[in-house]
């Protein structure tokens, strides 16, 4: 018997190697199927609000020729959401991870920085425009990231997955295989328009694991994603990239979250069943 179909989308900057981890930790439960980077197909360029990426999306999507649980962390679980929202047949349900929704003043005011042209000032694409993308060898990467807090509070193994998928030869030596100029955009067209997700019940079940820790979601505030997953909220300890820093937790509790998810979907079945007959 076929394990259950399970997509995963990545977050910004995280081609989906990165989170090998976690997706081994599900692989035991499910068939896990990615797309390795989104915004670097020239025939689904990242332009304001990501459509392009959403239709990237659903293209892998309908290939599956059946509907998939759609995982995503922080730009994939928006992703996610969006393609859902779209197009719900092709999704059994969707499981956000740390990908808060922006809505209401945040959301208004992040449309008019963007209208000025300053989305680079208020993004955290002040940063990735400058990263670093570009060492002799892999070992001086390796020490360049492992330097980081950010990344010393990775579990063991998971810098080697971001570096073993992140990185590739170059003529110089190794350099980031996620354009950082494809990074800074992604941040830059952060949709503005999120806050319709929860204006009407979503089509599919939804459920998000929010970072105890995450500052993302502190700027987004969690009201307007609770509107959107009602009670089908969790926490677990850590910060915006939880997923590297506790990889079979994050598994664990996807795998509960979809549990949780399917059976309310199949009891409000039944009970719709029982109203009808």
């Amino acid at each position: 018997m076929s394990k259950p179909l399970l997509h995963f989308a990545h977050g910004n900057s995280y081609p989906a190697g990165s989170y090998n981890r976690m997706l081994e930790a599900l692989r035991q439960h499910y068939e896990v199927r990615t797309l390795d980077m989104h915004g670097h197909d020239p025939r689904y360029p990242v332009s304001d609000g990501w459509p392009r990426l959403v239709d990237e999306l659903i293209v892998q999507l309908e290939s599956y020729g059946r509907p998939a649980m759609l995982v995503g962390h922080s730009l994939g679980g928006m992703l996610c959401a969006m393609a859902a929202k779209r197009r719900p047949e092709l999704a059994r349900c969707v499981v956000m991870l740390d990908s808060p929704v922006v809505a209401g003043w945040r959301a208004l005011l992040w449309r008019m920085v963007k209208g000025l042209g300053l989305g680079s000032r208020f993004s955290p694409a002040q940063f990735s425009e400058k990263r670093r993308h570009l060492w002799p060898d892999r070992q001086a990467a390796y020490e360049h990231f492992a330097s980081k807090p950010m990344f010393q509070a990775w579990a063991p193994g998971a810098l080697d997955d971001y570096l073993e998928h992140g990185l590739a030869p170059h003529p110089e030596g190794v350099a980031l295989r996620f354009q950082r100029e494809v990074e800074s955009a992604i941040y830059n067209s952060l949709p503005h328009h999120m806050g319709e997700m929860i204006r009407e019940p979503f089509p599919v079940p939804v459920g998000f694991i929010a970072g105890t820790d995450s500052e993302e979601l502190r700027q987004a505030s969690l009201a307007p994603t609770r509107k959107l997953v009602g009670e089908n909220l969790v926490m677990i300890q850590g910060s915006h990239l939880y997923p590297m820093e506790k990889p079979e937790a994050t598994a664990r509790l996807t795998q509960e979250m979809i549990a949780r998810l399917l059976g309310q979907q199949a009891q409000a079945r039944a009970e719709r069943l029982v109203q009808a007959g």
